[in-house]
């Protein structure tokens, strides 16, 4: 336990001495939080989300153990979607690309609100997702990224409806595809670039506890770089062009250059993560690949940083192919596989306020962070967006060992549903039931 909770304040150091900034809740909006919080119809959603923790729990395990991997994410997307039916909507459906979602409609209609969490996780096909317990301490790949999300959204539908919640404005609740790696936010791209419900405000559950606001967007490009070449034995073929001996130039020349370039301005990084290719340790491959990633929180950064990755591979093509091998000259393949957009949203904003202040409602200290998460999209778009914590505490995400703790995970739940009722504006001439 001494190990995670070591662990945990680690992340939690890193994340808001990098990424957090503080701001300040302007009265009106902690007023109105305040308020919202007095109504019987809120009094009731809250307790019914109390009394749904077994249930949530339930939903959390069956869920993990849904295998979801990178672009295979159908088989958790049914039971998603026939999860949301049984939570009561008007339409539940399953869209092009893969996403589950679920419409609940307000009583004026005219904007939509949408909570948002991701189906898929970052493990193949194939790993072990079987929930494994020690003590409270719940342990599977993907509990808490972003399985944890799913149930927030699911069980802040329920409580809706068992706490009979009608809201002004019409609201979507989103289970997303695409999400990790190389999935590049496919799913909440198709919602804002073809989707057939126009979203007015956009809400994510991902990432730890309460407290977090993310209301920046981590840009980053990715790359494959592929040297090709004729491939041939090690000693009878000796003198021709080598895709390894051209792909290590080209990694120490956007080193050097990215390195400088990095050293000042707004943080901006690089990193070579993974490479492969060859066939043989007697054989000159025909094939050298690596994958790139590049982030900056400034697009203009990001921009630059991408023409320096171009300038070098194609500078160590040139310089290699002139250095007199033998025979064909090598190639380069430069493929994109990965853009995500920057972008900030400012503070004063209605969504970024109703998020702090019901933060603030629930005894925690909002931080404004920035991160790579389904909000990118629509922030860079200027729609207004935020992404909140799951709640619970956890760690080791994106590894075998992840595990996540219910402990208070269900006021993650309640400032889900408190937000998302915020934005999309109570209807309080509707009267509730006494059963």
């Amino acid at each position: 336990m001494m190990k995670k909770l070591i662990a945990l304040l680690f992340v939690t150091f890193l994340s808001v001495n990098l990424f957090a900034q503080k701001a300040e809740v302007e009265k009106a909006y902690t007023k109105e939080i305040k308020n919202l919080t007095l109504e019987k119809q809120l009094e009731k959603a809250f307790q019914v989300i109390d009394e749904l923790e077994a249930q949530s729990q339930s939903d959390l395990v069956l869920l993990t153990e849904i295998e979801a991997p990178p672009f295979k994410e159908t088989k958790r997307a049914l039971k998603y979607k026939e999860m949301l039916e049984e939570a009561g909507a008007d339409r539940v459906w399953i869209d092009e690309v893969g996403n589950v979602l679920a419409l609940k409609k307000g009583t004026k209609g005219g904007r939509t609100v949408a909570l948002d969490a991701h189906l898929d996780t970052v493990f193949p096909e194939g790993t072990d997702v079987k929930v494994k317990y020690k003590g409270d301490t719940m342990y599977a790949p993907g509990i808490g990224d972003d399985t944890r999300g799913l149930v927030v959204v699911l069980t802040t539908l329920r409580a809706l409806n068992k706490a009979e919640i009608q809201t002004e404005a019409d609201l979507l609740f989103v289970g997303t595809v695409g999400e990790e790696g190389l999935g590049d936010l496919r799913g909440v791209r198709h919602l804002f670039e073809a989707g057939e419900v126009r979203i007015d405000s956009w809400i994510s559950i991902d990432g730890g506890s309460i407290g977090r606001v993310n209301n920046q967007g981590l840009g980053s490009k990715r790359y494959k770089a592929i040297f090709k070449g004729p491939g041939g034995h090690s000693w009878g073929a000796f003198g021709l062009g080598n895709p390894h001996h051209a792909i290590g130039k080209a990694i120490d020349y956007f080193t050097q250059d990215a390195s400088k370039f990095t050293a000042e301005g707004p943080r901006t990084s690089f990193n070579v993560g993974r490479m492969g290719g060859g066939t043989s340790v007697n054989s000159i491959p025909f094939e050298s690949w690596m994958e790139v990633d590049m982030r900056s929180v400034s697009p203009d950064r990001l921009n630059q940083i991408d023409k320096i990755f171009k300038d070098a591979m194609n500078r160590a093509l040139v310089d290699y192919n002139n250095s007199g091998i033998k025979g064909e000259k090598l190639t380069l393949v430069l493929e994109q596989i990965g853009d995500r957009p920057s972008g900030e949203l400012a503070t004063s904003l209605a969504l970024v306020q109703r998020s702090m202040a019901a933060t603030e409602y629930f005894g925690e200290e909002p931080s404004l962070t920035r991160g790579s998460t389904n909000s990118n999209i629509p922030i860079a778009l200027g729609i207004p967006a935020v992404t909140l914590g799951r709640g619970g505490v956890g760690s080791d995400g994106h590894s075998l060992t992840e595990w996540w703790l219910n402990k208070n995970g269900a006021d993650a739940i309640k400032l889900a549903l408190l937000v998302t009722v915020a934005e999309a504006g109570l209807d309080k001439n509707r009267k509730i039931s006494n059963k």
